[in-house]
C-alpha cells in the first residue's frame, strides 16, 4: 500500500509537472506535448476496442489522424488564411473509410465507428486546446498565445476531482450515477464545483482577461462538463468489463483515466468563450 501511494504520487507530481511546464513554456512545447498526448490516448482507444470481437481498427491510421488533427488546428489558429491545411486530414478520412472495402476484415461497419469515433471522442477535443491558447488580435491581425486558458481547463478539472474525493469521502451518501460509477456522490461532485469555482476567482485576479463571473462561469462549465466526461469513459470501460484503460502512467491507470474529463469540458469551454463574444 505504502509503495503503491509513493508510485502514485510521483506519478501525479511528474504529470504536473511536464502539462503545467510544456504549457508555459512555449508554444511549440504545448503543440508538442498535446500531439503526443493525443496519439497516445488515440492509441490505447484503438487498443481497447480492438479486443471487442470482430474489430480491428488501424491504431497507426488513426493516431497519424489525431496528431494532424491538432498541428492543423493549431496551424489554422496561427494562419486563419490557410485553410488548405485541413486536405491531408481529410484524406485521411477518405482512406479509414475506402480501406475497408478491400481489407476483407470481419466487421468493417464497427472498424468505421470506432475509427471515426477515435477522431470525434479524442482527437477534436485535444485539437480544440489550440482554440483556447491562441488568439487573434484584430488591430494589428498579429496572434498571441495565452497560456492561461488551457492551463486553467486542467487546474478547474484537477481541484475538481481533488475536491470531489475529500468531500465525496467525509460525507457522500447520495449516488450521483450508480449504475455508472457507484463510487462517485452529489456531495462530493457538489463539494468539487464549488473548490474549482472558488478557485476562478484567483484566476480572475491575477488573470483579468475576463470578468470574475465569465471566469466562474468557466469553471462551472469545465465541472459539469468534465463530470460527464468521467462518466463516460466510466461507461466505455464498463462496457468493456476493465478497471482501468491502460497502465503507461504508474499507479494512475491510462491515458483515458487522466484526461476523460478533459475530453467533454474543453470543447464545452471553446463553446462557452465563443458564446461569450456573442452576447
Amino acid at each position: 500500500m505504502k509503495n503503491n501511494f509513493i508510485q502514485r504520487a510521483i506519478t501525479g507530481v511528474l504529470f504536473v509537472a511536464i502539462l503545467v511546464g510544456c504549457i508555459l513554456y512555449h508554444p511549440f512545447s504545448f503543440g508538442a506535448l498535446f500531439i503526443v498526448i493525443s496519439a497516445l490516448t488515440i492509441r490505447e482507444f484503438g487498443s481497447l476496442v480492438n479486443h471487442i470481437e470482430g474489430v480491428s481498427v488501424n491504431k497507426n491510421i488513426i493516431m497519424l489522424g489525431g496528431a494532424y488533427l491538432f498541428l492543423a488546428i493549431m496551424g489554422f489558429c496561427i494562419d486563419a488564411s490557410d485553410s488548405k491545411i485541413f486536405l491531408p486530414y481529410l484524406l485521411l478520412l477518405l482512406y479509414m473509410m475506402i480501406s475497408e472495402l478491400y481489407l476483407k476484415k470481419e466487421s468493417p461497419v464497427l472498424n468505421w465507428a470506432f475509427s471515426m469515433l477515435s477522431q470525434l471522442y479524442i482527437a477534436l477535443p485535444f485539437a480544440l486546446l489550440s482554440a483556447l491558447a491562441f488568439h487573434n488580435n484584430p488591430e494589428d491581425s498579429s496572434v498571441s498565445y495565452n497560456r492561461i486558458l488551457p492551463l486553467s481547463i486542467f487546474v478547474f478539472i484537477w481541484l475538481s476531482d481533488t475536491g470531489a474525493y475529500c468531500v465525496g469521502s467525509l460525507i457522500g451518501k447520495h449516488r450521483l450515477f450508480e449504475r455508472i460509477s457507484p463510487k462517485k456522490s452529489w456531495e462530493g461532485s457538489i463539494g468539487g464545483g464549488m473548490v474549482s469555482i472558488a478557485s476562478s476567482f484567483v484566476f480572475a485576479h491575477f488573470f483579468p482577461i475576463m470578468s470574475v463571473a465569465e471566469w466562474a462561469g468557466l469553471a462551472l462549465v469545465v465541472v459539469v462538463f468534465g463530470t460527464w466526461g468521467d462518466l463516460t469513459e466510466s461507461l466505455l470501460k464498463r462496457q468493456l468489463h476493465i478497471k482501468d484503460s491502460g497502465s503507461i502512467l504508474p499507479g494512475h491507470g491510462g491515458m483515458l483515466d487522466r484526461f476523460d474529463s478533459a475530453l467533454m469540458a474543453i470543447p464545452a469551454a471553446v463553446v462557452y468563450l465563443y458564446a461569450l463574444t456573442w452576447i
